[in-house]
Formats: structure tokens, C-alpha cells, sequence
């Protein structure tokens, strides 16, 4: 990941849900009343701190207001506004409040965002509060890197997310089909269960926003070993993994993927729309981030899906890398102690454990570990690839990027065009070569 570059999954989640947990995880979430850099209340004067997620849905929302209550209880001279703007607004509402300076104690920062922030100057370092935070010794090294820029740490994760497989598991037995091991697995299982006359599709495609999420997964497991793990666009010898033959083949099976087993339509889905495929009985196979999980339970008879690891490379690796969201402190704000003291709140072992259970994250403390909610279940699986590091074996993110905010986007764009038959893959491997080239040439300047 970012500061620790080169690390095996194993290490990504050996601090997050396996084996070496720290000890003395305690409770501790006082700052004594001081501040690191300044700022604050006058004595017996209400502070009104402003926040603002970006991950928005009723029930985070939710789970995030219970706890600014317990927050004020606890800290009645400190009033919390909550604001929370439609998931698909969020961000570009963060930007313009930060662009405008507008009242904002918390924001949410997301790895995707957060080398943005950092360049606009919006955000402000945390490590001098974290230093005098009795519980930054048990948050892992994985989620202390996705919060990371250079040496600095500028937000604190509320969770972290790894993708895993979940299948079928009735679907697979009526077919007498194994659970799929590898990327060609996957596509050949898909759409063997893919009968389009009772709209039944072996794959939850995902062509719209968040795409990128398997085409670079694939390619990246395509080209494993030639991969710079310090730098993940970019293969050893300084080209991009989409200058690469494998880089072509992994896209000839994603066309695969689509065209055989996946839905139509599904070149437009998003996020929302390839869970409720899989939930509703229309799609077989679903690759997502263990925030899932409680909507499967709640939508699907037990016994009817299940959890399998990530799909292999042709060389018998995945590439996986953990993302995370979480929050920061605008570089601006009036109140840093104060809004410091309520991040040092939610992200204390008790509340972010209880978050993630809720939610469906993993915690960002080592004390996860001990706790059978995570090493059971679905998710069990996380834990098996954890137990493989050189098999899942763990990348750095090209969050250090600008660009990479707006890679969703163009990647998005340009592959449904591939798909309809209007960009040959040639170019559009190019064009994805050309985007990275050159943010690579402009972080050399």
C-alpha cells in the first residue's frame, strides 16, 4: 500500500482479522483537552462542528448519526450538524464546500479523493493528534497506509474494503459445476449457468460506474508477477499493464464475460443494480466488498449463496489491494481539536467495531481478530486469502495520482464503448496506456 509499498495480503490483513493481534486494545478515546495544532473553544462555550460523509445511504447515515448522539452525550459542549448529500452528489458537493471554504469541521476523504485533497491543500495532516491517541497502536498497518499520502496521514478510515466472490451455491449444484478458481473458471462457469429464456445470467455485470473495479482486477491478475506492486499501473520495467499482451487477453475474456453471461442491460449497472440482480435470482455469481453481506442476509434464503476467494491469473495469482473511506480534517476549519475529538470517537475499537458489524466493513483495529463475528461466516473467505499471501498477493493503489479520481469515469466510458462494438480493443487499450503515461509524466514535473 502506500507508505509500506511492497506487502502480501497476508500482511494486509494480518492486523485487520488474523493471527498477530496486538494486545492492550483499551478503550482510551480522551486527548486530555489538548490540541495539536491549535484551535478550539473558549471555556464553557458550545463548539458546532459541521461533517460531511460522501458514502451516503439511509442507513449509514443512520448508523453515523447514532453515534454523533452518543458523541454529544458524552461531549455536551460539542454539537455535531450532520450533512449528508445523495450518494452520487457527495463528492463534488465536498469539493465545492472545500473550494469555497464553507463552515466544514469533518469531511469523509476517499482513497480515490484523498491525493486530490491533499494537492488543493484541502485537508490537514493528522499524525500530530494520532500521536497522542492512545488507540493508534492498534490500528492496523493496512488501514494507517490507505490513509496515507507520502508521509503523512490525512484521513482515518472508517472501515476497509476487500473484494471476494459470492455465488450460487444452489445454482451450482443443480448444474453440477465447481466453484470457479480462476478468471476463465469464473467466465466458462458463468455462462454455463446463463439461460437468457428465464432470465438467468451467470454473471453481475458491472459496465457503468465503478467498472474499473474488474476490468483493471483482471488485468492486473493478467499480468502478475510483471506488475510493480509499489506502483500498479505500471509493470517492472516502467510500462503500463495496459501496454501488455496479457493485457489484451484479459480484456478478450472480459468481452467474453459480457457477451455470454451477463445480462444486456448490464453494461449501464452500477453498484445498486448488480446486487439486486444477484439478491433477486437473475444473476449467479457476484464479485463485491463484504458491505454486501447484510443485504444478501436479509434478501436471501440461507443456504442459497455463499462466499469463494477472489479468481486467479493465468500464473495462479490475484492482485488485490483493500480500499477504504474515512475522515479527515479540513486544513481551514476553526474547530481541529474539536473535530479531532469526535473522529478519535468513532474510530475507537468499541465504535468502529460496531460500525463495521453494522455496515458490513472490516474493522480497522487489530482487536477484529479475536472477535468469531469475523472469523466465521462470509466472512471466513477474507481470512483464507489472508492465509495465501503469495497467491493473493496485495498491491499499492494508484491513489498517490490525481488522475485516478477520474479514472472511473474514463474508464467507464471508454470500455462500454469497446463492448458496443464502437472502439476496437486496440484502441482502447491505447487510450487507457496514453491516460497513464501521462500522469506519470506529470508526477515527474
Amino acid at each position: 500500500m502506500r507508505r509500506h509499498g511492497r506487502k502480501t495480503v497476508g500482511l494486509l490483513l494480518s492486523g485487520v482479522m488474523m493471527l498477530s493481534v496486538l494486545a492492550g486494545c483499551g478503550g482510551n478515546n480522551s486527548t486530555d483537552g489538548e490540541s495539536a495544532n491549535g484551535g478550539g473553544k473558549s471555556d464553557g462555550e458550545t463548539v458546532k462542528l459541521r461533517m460531511v460523509e460522501s458514502l451516503t445511504s439511509p442507513k449509514r447515515t443512520e448508523l453515523l448519526q447514532k453515534m454523533i448522539d452518543q458523541f454529544e452525550t458524552e461531549n455536551p459542549t460539542i454539537q455535531v450538524e450532520l450533512i449528508s448529500p445523495p450518494f452520487d452528489q457527495a463528492d463534488n458537493k465536498i469539493r465545492t464546500m472545500l473550494a469555497g471554504k464553507q463552515d466544514l469541521d469533518v469531511m469523509e476523504v476517499r482513497d480515490l479523493n484523498v491525493a486530490e485533497f491533499v494537492n488543493n491543500k484541502y485537508t490537514e495532516p493528522l499524525d500530530a493528534y494520532a500521536a497522542k491517541w492512545s488507540d493508534y497502536a492498534t490500528v492496523t498497518a493496512t488501514a494507517k497506509s490507505v490513509g496515507t499520502v507520502g508521509e503523512n496521514l490525512y484521513f482515518m478510515p472508517s472501515g476497509l474494503y476487500l473484494r471476494q466472490m459470492f455465488y450460487r451455491q444452489d445454482w451450482l449444484k443443480e448444474k453440477g459445476l465447481e466453484v470457479p478458481e480462476t478468471w476463465q473458471e469464473l467466465v466458462d462457469t458463468a455462462a454455463a449457468l446463463t439461460d437468457s429464456s428465464k432470465n438467468r445470467y451467470g454473471f453481475s455485470f458491472r459496465g457503468g460506474p465503478g467498472s474499473n473495479g474488474t476490468t483493471d482486477t483482471m488485468i492486473l491478475s493478467y499480468n502478475g508477477d510483471n506488475v510493480n506492486l509499489d506502483d500498479s499501473q505500471f509493470t517492472k520495467d516502467g510500462k503500463t499493464i495496459y501496454s501488455t499482451p496479457e493485457a489484451k487477453q484479459a480484456m478478450e475474456l472480459y468481452m467474453k464475460l459480457y457477451k455470454e453471461a451477463s445480462p444486456p442491460d448490464s453494461i449501464n449497472w452500477g453498484f445498486s443494480e448488480q446486487v439486486q440482480a444477484f439478491t433477486s435470482g437473475v444473476t449467479g455469481i457476484l464479485l463485491q466488498d463484504p458491505d454486501v453481506i447484510q443485504s444478501l442476509q436479509q434478501s436471501m434464503d440461507e443456504g442459497t449463496w455463499a462466499t469463494a476467494p477472489m479468481p486467479k491469473g493465468p500464473n495462479g495469482k490475484a492482485l488485490m489491494a483493500a480500499g477504504a473511506s474515512g475522515w479527515g480534517i479540513p486544513s481551514y476549519s476553526k474547530h481541529k481539536e474539536e473535530a479531532w475529538k469526535l473522529i478519535e470517537f468513532m474510530s475507537s475499537p468499541k465504535q468502529n467495531t460496531a460500525f463495521s458489524k453494522d455496515y458490513g466493513l472490516i474493522p480497522v483495529h487489530t482487536a477484529a481478530a479475536e472477535d468469531e463475528f469475523f472469523k466465521t461466516g462470509p466472512y471466513k473467505t477474507l481470512l483464507d486469502m489472508g492465509n495465501q499471501p503469495d497467491v493473493f498477493v496485495s498491491y499499492k493503489p494508484a491513489f498517490q495520482y490525481p488522475g485516478t479520481g477520474q479514472w472511473g469515469q474514463v474508464s467507464a466510458e471508454s470500455q462500454q464503448s469497446f463492448l458496443l462494438g464502437k472502439t476496437s480493443l486496440d484502441d482502447l487499450l491505447k487510450k487507457w496506456d496514453e491516460y497513464w503515461a501521462n500522469e506519470k509524466t506529470k508526477m515527474q514535473k
